[in-house]
């Protein structure tokens, strides 16, 4: 009995995080480097038991969900849970290196997953995947992933199910794009550094909610963090890399003095240092407050000689 070799990668939304929910451009990529499968206990494989049972265990509470959603006519994705619960019996879990709560899409890849074995009538992921097929699919998954965080764009799951970059215009225009390669600097990179802490989504969306009903703040996110994130996004689609790293530098000075919440207090020095000494840009990667920070640098030697004088080691996610 095997659960198959469909394997689903993490995900980095490069640009969009927050300015998204009021309608800004995102782009988001696979990230390789984590990624995740539905395998069985027992089968064949070492690892870790413990994480294998409870796993099970939470995929037996997902199934609960699922199966009421279902029970209502309300499950917008035709699924075989009689399937899911005889594998979940035969002790089907989520083998992930994904860590949860640091901003790379773990439920997304998890949901990514469960569509794909147990979907009845899938939509199959292709070269020429149709605009109306996407959008059905994040309808979809939205809908599959809110279960772990009560409220879900779909955009991680799809992701994760596509395995190309997205490129979100609007919430009913999403594509797959191409990221032009060596048209930036030879010596820049993208990077991570984890935090050391997992974060907690729905507290900082619902905050970054509340702080939008303030008339000031919302016409800062309208007014300045809208274009910014755009004008990231434009730039390095088009491989321009002057004009991609002013934005970016304005996008990384946005977040520390607006968003500072979002930003973990001992990492605000670092972010700053960054700033300071342009040798690199840093940004949240998710919703913040933990996790992973995101990192764009046009010389990567130096940003990481000045990170690691400051004991942080970084995690390369791209380098030209």
């Amino acid at each position: 009995m095997r659960a198959g070799n469909h394997i689903f990668y993490s995900k980095i939304l490069l640009f969009g995080e927050y300015s998204v929910i009021c309608d800004s451009m995102g782009l988001s990529i696979p990230y390789t480097h984590f990624k995740g499968e539905l395998s069985f206990i027992n089968e064949d494989k070492y690892t870790d038991l413990d994480y294998a049972v409870n796993s099970n265990k939470m995929l037996q509470e997902y199934l609960v969900y699922l199966k009421t959603l279902n029970e209502k006519q309300e499950l917008k994705c035709k699924l075989d849970l009689a399937k899911l619960e005889k594998d979940l019996a035969d002790g089907l879990y989520f083998e992930s290196t994904i860590p949860q709560g640091f901003g790379l899409g773990s439920s997304g890849a998890l949901v990514a997953a469960v569509y794909d074995r147990y979907s009845l009538i899938k939509i199959k992921n292709k070269s020429h995947t149709s605009r109306d097929e996407i959008k059905k699919l994040k309808q979809c998954f939205s809908q599959l992933e809110s279960y772990f965080h009560g409220v879900s764009s779909g955009l991680d799951p799809l992701n994760s199910f596509m395995k190309s970059p997205l490129l979100i215009d609007g919430k009913e225009n999403i594509r797959p794009v191409g990221i032009p390669r060596g048209r930036h600097t030879k010596n820049g990179a993208i990077f991570l550094i984890n935090t050391g802490s997992p974060g907690k989504t729905e507290p900082l969306v619902n905050l970054f909610l509340q702080k939008c009903k303030q008339q000031s703040f919302y016409k800062k996110i309208r007014n300045e963090l809208i274009p910014i994130t755009e004008g990231c996004i434009k730039s390095i689609i088009k491989g321009d890399s002057k004009e991609f790293f002013s934005n970016l530098e304005d996008l990384s000075n946005f977040f520390l003095n607006n968003l500072s919440p979002m930003i973990p207090d001992k990492f605000k020095v670092i972010w700053k240092k960054g700033l300071d000494s342009k040798a690199y840009y840093l940004k949240l990667c998710g919703s913040g407050g933990g996790g992973f920070l995101l990192g764009f640098t046009e010389n990567f030697e130096k940003a990481k000689k000045i990170l690691r004088q400051m004991n942080i080691d970084i995690i390369p996610v791209y380098k030209n």
